[in-house]
């Protein structure tokens, strides 16, 4: 087991109490709000409409999203009197990694949307505090060079299975390579969803170039641009915005301005990239081919449904994501906390279930664990820090998440992750 030590360990909810009041005696406000409402609200406001529509938005109206939120209060912590909870203890042991708290990055695409520094400055952030990353498919940073931020500290990879089991195969020995815990293969995504805020904006961030990175640092993708393309190309009118978009795909890829803008090279990559890059044939028995490719955990993210769960564990799965993919793919769909009592019973402890998808502070997480899971994934909060104070606002997120699942579980009357379970909850 890697003991992934950070300043997490040695750190507590009254620690983070403290270290903010003292300031404010100062005259210093916190970096970013504690309050996740306000969080949002204060990055919606220096974001580009394009950026927060795609950051924030759902499928259809947004009601998976709301959905996600609002089914947390169907269950009530009941908290536990005159238990020695002086020493508290919230760290997990997940596929060979002791992690602080059970709490992991979930695997968020195009983040220079958000910031220059974008996935570098999450896996700083990731490495201060323990909290492992899972580096997204759809980067703005080659996985390599985030790898390189991040020491010993625990990151994931997240695959989204492209129509090339080569370029399939390629990104997950690149993941082996660099020192990933586990693989996470997104189910839920082989066709991208109704997403109306970025409809009416007209706007697709990887049309730009943006958000593909793992792509263009990849030699198998690199060499499949060489080849034929015998696709057939949607046509489009040629504006002056046209023309500016094309300036800027120039010059974010990989290559130089000129060189790019002489072999239409980042062109070709971005319909290459909208050709492949997912896969809507994909079914359980194509699992073989990525286990004979890696000797990783591999996790399917996107469960919600526990005979799919079962058919997880049949084909020799190792972990389970609960996940409607923040409410972007299915509008309507089952919320995640509701989904995960009927997994939980299906796996019944024979593999690990994380869940993701609208947890917003340190009650949701506890009420998550109570009810089975091994450990839960954040994605808009720390993308909004990011926005607001890049890799200082995501460390101060991960603490303040941190401090509050712990205080959470100290004040319900349990001192260890252990000490969690049904009897903590009341369903409403």
């Amino acid at each position: 087991m890697k003991n992934n030590r950070s300043s997490l360990f040695n750190y507590s909810a009254v620690d983070r109490q403290k270290e903010t009041y003292v300031a404010g005696m100062s005259g210093f406000s916190p970096l970013i709000p504690f309050d996740q409402k306000k969080l949002e609200e204060k990055a919606k406001s220096i974001l580009s409409k394009e950026a927060f529509a795609y950051i924030a938005g759902g499928a259809g109206t947004d009601g998976t999203v709301q959905q996600n939120r609002s089914d947390f209060s169907k269950w009530k912590i009941i908290p536990r009197m005159l238990r020695d909870v002086s020493s508290r203890d919230p760290s997990i042991e997940l596929f060979g990694d002791k992690l602080p708290f059970p709490l992991l990055l979930s695997p968020i695409g195009v983040l220079e949307l958000v910031h220059r520094q974008a996935d570098l400055a999450v896996a700083r952030a990731a490495a201060q505090t323990g909290v492992p990353m899972i580096f997204s498919n759809q980067a703005s940073y080659p996985m390599e060079q985030c790898a390189t931020q991040m020491g010993e500290s625990p990151r994931w990879f997240q695959l989204y299975w492209s129509k090339s089991n080569e370029l399939v195969a390629s990104l997950v020995k690149r993941a082996e390579a660099i020192g990933c815990s586990a693989i996470t293969v997104t189910l839920d995504t082989t066709l991208l969803g109704w997403r109306i805020r970025d409809l009416d904006l007209a706007y697709l961030p990887f049309l730009r170039g943006k958000g593909i990175a793992q792509y263009s640092s990849d030699p198998v993708f690199n060499r499949l641009l060489d080849e034929p393309d015998n696709s057939e190309e949607i046509e489009r009118k040629v504006t002056l915005e046209t023309i500016f978009n094309v300036i800027e795909l120039m010059r974010c890829y990989p290559g130089g301005f000129f060189q790019n803008l002489r072999s239409k090279r980042p062109l070709k990559a971005v319909r290459k990239f909208i050709g492949i890059y997912s896969r809507p044939s994909l079914t359980w028995q194509d699992l073989a081919f990525l286990r004979a490719q890696t000797s990783l955990p591999i996790v399917l993210k996107g469960i919600l449904h526990p005979e799919d769960a079962r058919m997880a564990i049949d084909h020799g799965i190792d972990g389970i994501m609960v996940s409607n993919h923040g409410g972007r793919q299915v509008d309507g769909a089952i919320s995640t906390i509701e989904a995960l009592p009927a997994i939980v019973e299906a796996v019944d402890q024979r593999i690990p279930i994380l869940m993701d998808s609208g947890v917003r502070g340190g009650a949701d997480i506890f009420k998550a664990i109570a009810l089975g899971a091994t450990a839960v994934c954040i994605g808009r909060p720390f993308v909004y820090a990011l926005a607001l104070a890049g890799e200082k606002g995501v460390r101060e997120v991960l603490k303040n998440f941190y401090a509050d699942f712990e205080l959470t579980m100290g004040l319900a009357g349990c001192s260890s992750i252990a000490e969690i379970n049904l009897d903590n909850l009341q369903a409403v």
